[in-house]
């Protein structure tokens, strides 16, 4: 099972300038209507065969996020399985950013 990690922790890696690399895997429309300033996008469906451009700094925690948190799960093991330990689920996805860490970040349904 991936390993996941609270919205608050990761916000608090970024305000603390730690190496994080955040991996949106939504779709495209979702990808244009909100998402994570510096985040590389690649749809889960692509992943496996874009891997190549997951290239997070040496000991970057991977944070892989979506709409709630389940599909980042997969990208997450996906990541794991290619060789990646530091790869983390965000817990309740980017709803759960907006709600708990930044309200700006539109939601949608």
């Amino acid at each position: 099972m991936p390993k996941q990690i609270h919205p608050k922790v990761v916000a608090e890696m970024l305000e603390q300038n730690q190496k994080v690399f955040l991996l949106d895997v939504r779709e495209a429309w979702e990808y244009q209507f909100c998402h994570l300033p510096n985040a590389t996008w690649i749809p889960l469906g692509e992943l496996p065969s874009r891997i190549e451009e997951v290239t997070p700094e040496a000991d970057a925690t991977i944070v892989v996020y979506c709409h709630h948190g389940i599909r980042s799960l997969s990208g997450a093991a996906i990541l794991e399985a290619n060789g990646f330990p530091l790869a983390y689920s965000m817990a309740g996805g980017i709803e759960a950013w907006s709600r708990l860490v930044d309200p700006n970040v539109p939601r949608y349904q």
